[in-house]
């Protein structure tokens, strides 16, 4: 090996052994859940708003049971409901997750991964966005199909307090609180509905969280809607 081949592979060596040091010595090492009130998913979200209440006779979900193992390591809370509203009729499914370390390991799994994981046929996804009162929240959404069972999705994760609803806009909301020595938690919301026409249901899933959003504590609300946008 020639003396420019010898320190070239020196080199390269020393920034690897520096990007490991850095990296052991940037690792945040505080949970900004441990700096906030824990409060269930249980009391942050009611059981009955406007003309919402929970339909105890129907199941939340469609779920594998390996797929609820998953999410039992991935979350320290999940909540799953279904809601009937007692004007139209209409049924809502509500799905909440929680995680106190959105790390690398622990980032949330989104419904386009866990769907086809049940074997869910994806038709079509696209970013959208919910008005809430004075606040306008960025959300994704999806239409899946499994059989005769056609739902269209509408979700959002918040980390921190900050909305993101792409890998890179979690990747970055982590590193922001990373760079402040903190470990960001971060909320998974989904809400979905059984039915054909995705544009109604669309236009339903917003009209829900409209409703629901004045009914959860105020102090709470940034936790579940986010107070910022992922860049």
């Amino acid at each position: 090996m020639s003396t420019a081949a010898r320190l070239r592979a020196l080199l390269v060596l020393a920034l690897m052994c520096a990007a490991a040091v850095a990296g052991q010595w940037l690792q945040p090492s505080a949970k900004l859940a441990d700096t906030r009130p824990h409060v269930s998913l249980e009391q942050i979200f009611p059981r009955s708003f406007a003309d919402w209440q929970v339909d105890d006779r129907m199941p939340a979900q469609l779920v594998s049971p390996d797929t609820a193992a998953l999410l039992s390591k991935l979350y320290a809370e999940t909540l799953s409901r279904t809601y009937v509203n007692r004007k139209t009729g209409q049924r809502i499914m509500l799905s909440v997750a929680y995680g106190g370390d959105q790390s690398d390991a622990t980032r949330a799994h989104v419904p386009e991964v866990c769907y086809p994981a049940q074997g869910f046929q994806l038709l079509s996804t696209h970013n959208a966005s919910f008005s809430i009162g004075q606040q306008t929240v960025p959300v994704r959404q999806m239409l899946a199909k499994l059989g005769t069972r056609t739902e269209p999705v509408s979700y959002w994760v918040v980390v921190g307090d900050r909305v993101a609803i792409s890998g890179t806009q979690q990747k970055l909301a982590q590193l922001r609180y990373g760079a402040r020595g903190m470990v960001a938690d971060g909320m998974l919301v989904r809400v979905s509905n059984i039915d054909t026409d995705s544009a109604g249901s669309y236009a339903l899933h917003q009209a829900f969280v409209q409703a629901m959003a004045p009914a959860i504590p105020a102090a709470l609300l940034p936790r579940v809607l986010g107070g910022g946008t992922g860049a």
